[in-house]
């Protein structure tokens, strides 16, 4: 069922919206772990992210890509509002329209790659360990059951709060690379000023149009769907 595919050219950068179908859909814990085909859109980096159509709604929705296995993009949404309720009731043959790759991943060039997310941050960390080929990663959630998302990534460590990820960063952590939760970040910042951190806020168009994802990170104020979302040195 995927549909035309048409393109855009956003920073020297192509990017594509296309209709794509559902084929597999695999719940994780509380979370959906959504495949759809590929169709003609590449995955590009790990950190980058695409504008899912959430049926029903107005707006899309950006979701990290969390694998890529040849000809499908697989997405890990947390079914915490209208939007993302509706994309976790899609079923395998329905289709949407995604777009993308848009916005800033990670720069993969690094020594040693220490990878630590936070509850749903972890969505993007399965293609990014790929790419980094399989380095050591901090998991950390709210609870048992959101912690079984742990299995995408079977060589992590894992806490469960009241621990916290930051307790298991070493003191010389490396090349730290992470998404979560803005008081995570935060705190990672600290311990680690040089570290590439993912961070969030809600987008209606992804590409810089409709400024929704301004936010101030250490006294300056980024739009994220084009300045990060992955950002070094925020402070």
């Amino acid at each position: 069922m995927t549909g035309a595919c048409n393109s855009l050219l956003l920073a020297g950068r192509e990017a594509r919206r296309q209709r794509l179908a559902v084929t597999v859909k695999e719940l994780i814990g509380p979370y959906t772990l959504l495949r759809l085909e590929r169709g003609e859109l590449e995955p590009g980096l790990p950190g980058q992210f695409f504008m899912l159509e959430a049926p029903g709604r107005v707006l899309p929705r950006p979701m990290s890509l969390c694998q890529a296995p040849p000809g499908e993009l697989a997405f890990l949404i947390d079914s915490i509002g209208p939007g993302t309720r509706a994309l976790c009731a899609l079923v395998p043959g329905e289709a949407i329209h995604v777009f993308g790759p848009l916005g800033n991943g990670f720069d993969l060039d690094v020594e040693r790659p220490l990878l630590v997310a936070g509850g749903i941050g972890i969505a993007p960390m399965p293609y990014l360990t790929a790419a980094l080929g399989d380095p050591p990663t901090i998991l950390g959630f709210r609870t048992e059951r959101h912690a079984e998302a742990g299995r995408l990534l079977p060589g992590a460590e894992i806490v469960v709060e009241p621990r916290l990820v930051t307790e298991l960063l070493p003191d010389d952590p490396g090349d730290v690379l992470a998404c979560g939760p803005e008081p995570m970040l935060g705190a990672i910042r600290r311990l680690a000023p040089r570290a590439q951190l993912a961070w969030e806020a809600p987008m209606a168009c992804g590409y810089g149009a409709c400024y929704g994802c301004v936010v101030e990170i250490g006294g300056r104020y980024r739009r994220l769907c084009v300045d990060g979302p992955v950002l070094r040195d925020a402070a």
